[in-house]
């Protein structure tokens, strides 16, 4: 992992965590423990979820940078599925309060997803190479016409 991708993994991950403890705590004064539980299992899960989604993404522009905005396309959408389906599938647990974990996961994946987005913006990504401009016009410059 490059230095600046764990820079982006940082930086989504650390405002997640602060999430996810305001949730865990705002799930065991609402509703108690299971309230609690819930929350830091929609936490986890949603940190899960999206930290290998950014992995996959860096991985795609290393790899195959021409398909890189339409794999992140794709890694949303299918992310977006998985926890919908997983909502479902869990929807009738006994294990957490079911309302705690669907708002901390809600929270959580909000929060990764406006890091990210921040993260990105504020990221310095050269489009050009300055060094083969810079090699270009010297051998222009030295050549005869």
């Amino acid at each position: 992992m490059q230095s600046n991708d764990a820079r982006t993994l940082l930086q989504c991950a650390v405002p997640t965590a602060i999430t996810g403890v305001v949730a865990v705590a705002l799930g065991f004064v609402l509703v108690g423990g299971e309230g609690g539980i819930g929350a830091a299992v929609g936490t986890t899960v949603a940190a899960a979820n999206m930290g290998l989604g950014l992995f996959v993404l860096q991985r795609t522009a290393k790899s195959y940078p021409g398909i890189f905005q339409s794999m992140g396309l794709a890694l949303f959408v299918t992310q977006f599925l998985l926890l919908a389906v997983l909502l479902a599938v869990l929807k009738d647990t006994t294990l957490f309060n079911t309302r705690a974990f669907a708002f901390a996961l809600l929270a959580a994946t909000l929060v990764w997803v406006a890091a990210q987005t921040r993260a990105h913006m504020k990221e310095k990504i050269l489009y050009v190479n300055p060094e083969s401009a810079d090699a270009q016009k010297s051998a222009s410059a030295g050549s005869p016409s």
